[in-house]
C-alpha cells in the first residue's frame, strides 16, 4: 500500500468516527429536547400560575382505636360478684302468712301487701319448665338483670308446681327462692295468685331505676 492510500484510508476513518460523534452529539441533543418538553408539558398547558398565599390543606383527623367493651367487662364482673348459691338459707327470710312472700330489709310489709293485690301490672315473664337446676339459676339471673336494666318494675317467674318431677315434688320452687333473695335488684316477691299462677309463680318487685319509692 502506497502512502497515499495509507493517507486516504486514515482520512476516510476520522470522518466517519466524526460523523458517528456528530449523530451521538445530535441523538443526545433531541433526547434532551424532548425530556424538557415533556417536563414542560404541564406548565405550558395550564399557562401562568400564581401559586396561593395560604396553604389550603385538609387536616385530617388521626384515627382513633376502638373503643374498649368496658361496660361488657364490668358485666361480666357484676355476674361474677352476683353469683347466687344453693346453699343460701332463705327460710328465716321468707314470710308465710296467708300466702308465702318476701320483701326486703327495710320494704314494709304494705309492699307485699300491693304486689299480691295486683297493684303492680305484669311487665315481663320468665318460665323456668324444663330447665335443669345450672340452666334454670343462670337464666333467672340474666332475666332480673335485663329486666331491672330495661326500667321493669314487676315481672313472674314461673318455676312451676312439680307435678312432672320425680316424687311430685317442686324442684326449682324453693331454689328459685333462693336465687331471688341474693339478687340486689330484687325488692320482694309473692307467691302468685291463682289467676296469675298460684303456687307455680312468683311475682317479683325490682329496684326502681331512679330515685322513686316503691
Amino acid at each position: 500500500m502506497t502512502d497515499l492510500q495509507e493517507l486516504a484510508t486514515v482520512a476516510r476513518q476520522l470522518r466517519e468516527q466524526h460523523e458517528r460523534e456528530q449523530a451521538e452529539d445530535k441523538a443526545r441533543r433531541e433526547a434532551a429536547a424532548r425530556a424538557e418538553a415533556e417536563q414542560q408539558l404541564f406548565s405550558r398547558s395550564v399557562g401562568p400560575i400564581t401559586p396561593l398565599r395560604m396553604r389550603n390543606l385538609a387536616r385530617l383527623q388521626r384515627r382513633l382505636p376502638q373503643p374498649l367493651p368496658l361496660q361488657h367487662w364490668l358485666d361480666e364482673e357484676r355476674v361474677l360478684l352476683e353469683s347466687i348459691s344453693d346453699d343460701f338459707d332463705v327460710s328465716t327470710l321468707l314470710d308465710t302468712d296467708d300466702a308465702l312472700s318476701y320483701r326486703r330489709p327495710g320494704i314494709g310489709v304494705q309492699v307485699t301487701q300491693r304486689l299480691r293485690s295486683g297493684y303492680w301490672s305484669i311487665q315481663g315473664q320468665l318460665d323456668l319448665h324444663g330447665l335443669r337446676v345450672d340452666e334454670a339459676r343462670e337464666a333467672l339471673g340474666q332475666f332480673i338483670r335485663q329486666s331491672h336494666r330495661n326500667g321493669l318494675r314487676c315481672v313472674r317467674v314461673v318455676h312451676g308446681k312439680g307435678l312432672g318431677s320425680p316424687g311430685k315434688s317442686p324442684v326449682l320452687k324453693g331454689r328459685v327462692q333462693r336465687w331471688l333473695v341474693q339478687k340486689n335488684e330484687v325488692l320482694a316477691f309473692v307467691q302468685a295468685r291463682p289467676v296469675d299462677g298460684g303456687a307455680g309463680a312468683l311475682l317479683v318487685l325490682l329496684q326502681p331505676v331512679g330515685p322513686r319509692n316503691p
